[in-house]
């Protein structure tokens, strides 16, 4: 929790703040579609970004009846966590709220990558923090450049349309709501906020090293193809961050194909097993997509493109009862098999 009370600054105000105003606009949105006397948390690391949300929210909901905490995940990752931690505390602060940290252990061995293991590690962090300070929202400061960044990732890595759709301004994970105000705001408008903020206080965000290290997939799109891209697509950012919302349109209707599909074909309420022979009545497309959708019911992660092909393979090309060959397919902790007809999911 924070420490020694201080008087709070004088932080922008959310009406008057010139220059300011779509930060305070956004975040005004998102929080006017809560619940009255929700509390709420921001995931601060200490930087520019997720620091700008915090004294934005501080002035926000000053005199709200919505409860404000700062969230801090500590992932050990660099030499200088530790001075990221106390910063995160003098701005606790300085703001009059309270501040939780969480140290984590960040598994290099999950297979993802440190970047996709951070981010794990993290999203946990916030979970069991949530769930010990009894709070259901947490506010993300991720904006128009991180989705711009995250729709050429994710299309560098061959993703379909669903992963196209990047980030979500409002989505559930693990029954935590998680809010992104800033997806549509510039980051400069983002970094005048907190740079008025260390005017007035004298306090400075970090800067993280790793936001622009080649050896990471983000950090290498940051200092070698973003300038680029910058120089002669200006505004590249916004063209993709509206290719984002498109795909998300496009893939909510394919989840509601593949709902309508999937309800069709004769799923069993307890073991959410599922008819082969009216799965092979569908199209080859609709068949992938009610799969998809069948798979991420049974908990898993979604398999890559080649992973998933061959499944689709094998149960097409089984008898009708499937009893004439033993399909067993392997994804994780799940195996998939077809017994007397039906395709089924158990863990292993």
């Amino acid at each position: 929790m924070a420490g020694s009370r201080q008087c709070a600054p004088d932080l922008p105000d959310a009406e008057s703040a010139q220059g300011l105003s779509e930060p305070f606009a956004a975040l005004a949105a998102s929080v006017a579609a809560l619940a009255p006397g929700v509390p709420v948390a921001v995931a601060c690391s200490g930087g520019a970004d997720s620091s700008a949300l915090a004294v934005a929210a501080a002035s926000l909901l000053r005199g709200s009846d919505h409860p404000l905490h700062l969230f801090h995940v500590h992932h050990g990752l660099a030499a200088e966590a530790d001075q990221w931690s106390a910063g995160v505390q003098r701005l606790a602060d300085l703001l009059e709220l309270p501040l939780c940290t969480r140290h984590v252990r960040v598994d290099t061995a999950l297979g993802l990558g440190v970047e996709g293991a951070a981010r794990e590690a993290r999203y946990e962090a916030l979970s069991e923090m949530a769930a010990e300070a009894g709070i259901e929202v947490i506010l993300l400061a991720h904006h128009r450049r991180d989705q711009a960044e995250t729709v050429l990732l994710r299309l560098l890595r061959g993703t379909g349309v669903d992963g196209m759709s990047a980030m979500r301004p409002d989505t559930m994970r693990g029954g935590l709501r998680l809010l992104r105000p800033w997806l549509e705001v510039d980051r400069e408008q983002i970094v005048g906020l907190i740079g008025k903020f260390t005017g007035a206080t004298g306090w400075s965000p970090v800067e993280d090293p790793s936001n622009t290290d080649p050896g990471y997939a983000r950090g290498a799109l940051r200092s070698a193809l973003a300038p680029g891209l910058r120089a002669h697509w200006p505004a590249w950012e916004q063209t993709l961050a509206r290719h984002a919302r498109q795909a998300a349109d496009v893939a909510a209707i394919l989840d509601e194909v593949a709902a309508h599909d999937l309800a069709a074909l004769q799923c069993d309420p307890v073991d959410g097993s599922f008819s082969l022979h009216a799965w092979r009545a569908l199209s080859e497309p609709r068949q992938a997509l009610a799969m998809r959708r069948w798979l991420a019911s049974q908990g898993a992660r979604m398999p890559g493109e080649r992973r998933l092909c061959e499944l689709l393979r094998q149960l097409r090309s089984l008898h009708a009862l499937g009893h004439d060959r033993n399909l067993v397919w392997r994804h994780g902790a799940l195996e998939v098999r077809c017994v007397r007809g039906r395709v089924v999911a158990s863990s292993r």
